[in-house]
């Protein structure tokens, strides 16, 4: 029988456990890069999920006490966390991206790409003039991006793809979850397959970028998110070519197409030179986000 935590008849309200929580993932060596950088917030996060209260809970009620259940549960999800190194949303089954809740499980990448700052910023400047009606969202997985983007265009209609029918599940539940069965739509296939002559005035994705290398080296974390997500080739860019290669095909004439490629960045403007990637600075954080226009795939197609 497992000894009981002693935690468990000595510590009492919501702020205890934090504490706690946030001490034993610094002992831990935890990485945080899955909605929190740090011990303490991921410690809130657990804790709050397991009290059944909201991530911005008014301050007040972190000297309320938990519950005998709640503190066996808290306490099951740190040990899990610290044991498995879940990711924490992975957890809690939620993750928060552009403002707004979806649920994640382990089909699905933790939502996290700086594509949300884009977002909020409706594509500003890019998009100042479009009227947007159309907006295709590739590799879509949870589909935090197409979603985020339904919210931010109210009058358009949005296509989710993605190669796993077990992801499209989960964006199908986020659809459902945000109520935009009548304008948000999931598609299986490999990329493009299956939408010819469609249009859209926005095409985003954050496809699989991740080469072999920077995946060796990956926190133990991130070995628990679908590795289809992750790896695309040996220099990270085998699904980003093809989307440069066919994604004209797709866009209006005053389309954008919006990609994050992360690490991969050096890699791809080593690969195109020529191409004038619009490298988008991101004040929140992150990297390897480039714009290109409809105009000038056209101009360089035959670099790709």
């Amino acid at each position: 029988m497992t000894p009981k935590d002693p935690a468990f008849d000595e510590l009492h309200s919501i702020l205890d456990f934090i504490r706690l929580g946030a001490a034993r993932f610094r002992r831990a060596g935890l990485f945080f890069g899955h909605g929190t950088d740090n011990a303490w917030d991921e410690a809130v996060q657990l804790v709050l999920h397991a009290a059944g209260l909201p991530w911005d809970a008014d301050p007040q009620v972190m000297h309320a006490r938990l519950l005998k259940s709640e503190k066996a549960e808290v306490l099951s999800l740190f040990q899990r966390r610290i044991e498995e190194r879940l990711p924490a949303p992975y957890l809690t089954g939620e993750a928060w991206f552009c403002d707004l809740p979806f649920y994640v499980d382990a089909q699905v990448l933790v939502p996290r790409s700086p594509i949300a700052q884009l977002i909020r910023n409706g594509f500003e400047p890019w998009l100042l003039e479009v009227a947007v009606d159309s907006v295709l969202d590739l590799c879509t997985g949870s589909g935090c991006i197409g979603i985020a983007c339904a919210k931010a265009f109210e009058d358009a209609s949005v296509d989710l793809v993605d190669l796993s029918p077990e992801a499209l599940s989960v964006a199908e539940r986020n659809i459902e979850r945000h109520r935009l069965q009548d304008r948000v739509r999931t598609h299986q296939g490999d990329l493009f397959t299956g939408l010819e002559g469609r249009r859209y005035q926005l095409i985003v994705s954050n496809p699989p970028y991740v080469d072999q290398q920077d995946f060796e080296a990956m926190p133990a974390e991130y070995r628990h998110e679908p590795v289809m997500g992750l790896i695309s080739g040996e220099d990270g860019l085998d699904i980003t070519r093809r989307i440069l290669r066919q994604a004209l095909d797709f866009l209006t004439p005053d389309g954008l197409l919006v990609v994050e490629v992360g690490n991969s960045e050096a890699a791809l403007q080593a690969a195109y030179p020529e191409v004038p990637f619009i490298w988008v600075d991101l004040p929140e954080g992150g990297n390897g986000v480039f714009v290109l226009s409809a105009e000038d795939l056209a101009r360089y197609q035959s670099q790709f």
